[in-house]
């Protein structure tokens, strides 16, 4: 059994005891959360798609770390302009387990 779950404006395609590591969420290590955003739950043949999300969908999971990613580093040149930029990003994420899904 598996869903597919949209959060922090990506999907996920998730199934029990799955690690999972998803955009920065505001909960604490340890604490359980809800994905209501459900677009698809299979369970072997028997599939059901939201439209674009399923009535009653949900998935719980459990808060395991957060953190930041690695850094990415951004440069913009131009040449014989006497002009150089460079940036340094590092994405917070938030590192969940999947505990259930209903549905």
């Amino acid at each position: 059994m598996y869903a597919v779950v949209s959060t922090g404006g990506k999907q996920y395609r998730v199934a029990k005891g799955d690690l999972c590591r998803i955009e920065k969420l505001e909960a604490e290590e340890g604490a359980s959360i809800e994905l209501d955003k459900v677009l698809m739950i299979a369970d072997g043949d028997n599939i059901n798609v939201g439209t674009p999300f399923l009535d009653g969908g949900k998935v719980t999971a459990t808060v395991k770390a957060h953190g930041r990613a690695d850094k990415i580093e951004i440069m913009k040149f131009k040449r014989r302009k006497h002009h150089q930029k460079k940036i340094g990003h590092r994405q917070h994420y938030t590192d969940i387990e999947i505990t259930g899904i209903e549905g």
